[in-house]
């Protein structure tokens, strides 16, 4: 079992496999942390209530922050794992490609696909540090570690930062056209996709992208414009 686990990942399916899962962990991911994010409109109160309920999930049972570290260990190696099928796969295509297409339409389609997925994936990287070392280790964040959760997130795009607010949205709208394509090629990948079932997988992905994508996006916006405060 050893042997045979490596042998199917080193294969184009088995990677395409692993990369349709763990892109479905992701997807999972951003969901539920739009979902939580998005009690902001909500209030002070209940956004730091749900920020201190994450770091307390299973208290008394396991310690403070238990579940939390092992659900960023199962993403950080998801995220990992997804990278990392996302370049072999593309290597494995250049080199039995290398010849480009003469269709011009079909390179041209293919193409926009590898830059969405490629830069996209490179800029979406750079987000995810930042991100992190603002809200996660606050050394970027204005309000620093002192604040709470409500004062850090409304701090960050104060209408005075407003190009913190420009350049998280141009962020969020690769992680939408990243999710577009990606969730449709999980479709496929997994073998769901069939003449009838294309149009219905299709509005799916993008229904799926859209509203992960203006969700993220309506928190900063929302700030900015001081409709939150």
């Amino acid at each position: 079992m050893a042997i045979a686990i490596p042998a199917i990942y080193r294969s184009t399916v088995g990677k395409k496999a692993v990369m349709a899962v763990t892109g479905g962990v992701l997807v999972l991911f951003l969901i539920t942390h739009m979902l939580g994010n998005l009690k902001i409109f909500m209030g002070a109160e209940d956004f730091n209530h749900y920020a201190h309920w994450l770091r307390t999930i299973g208290e008394p049972a396991v310690p403070r922050r238990t579940v939390l570290t092992l659900l960023e260990v199962v993403l950080a190696v998801s995220v990992v794992l997804h990278m990392w099928s996302a370049v072999s796969l593309a290597r494995r295509a250049s080199a039995a490609r290398p010849v480009k297409y003469q269709s011009k339409k079909k390179s041209h389609a293919q193409g926009y696909a590898v830059r969405t997925m490629r830069y996209g994936g490179v800029i979406i990287a750079l987000y995810v540090v930042w991100h992190l070392l603002d809200l996660t280790f606050f050394v970027v964040n204005p309000k620093g570690a002192d604040a709470t959760p409500y004062e850090r997130l409304v701090a960050d795009f104060d209408p005075s930062r407003w190009y913190i607010t420009v350049w998280y949205v141009f962020a969020v709208l690769l992680v939408g056209l990243h999710l577009n394509h990606g969730i449709w090629s999980a479709f496929q990948t997994l073998g769901l996709r069939s003449p009838r079932s294309h149009n219905a997988l299709r509005g799916l992905a993008a229904t799926v992208a859209v509203l992960i994508t203006l969700g993220f996006i309506a928190i900063p916006v929302s700030i900015t414009f001081g409709w939150v405060s």
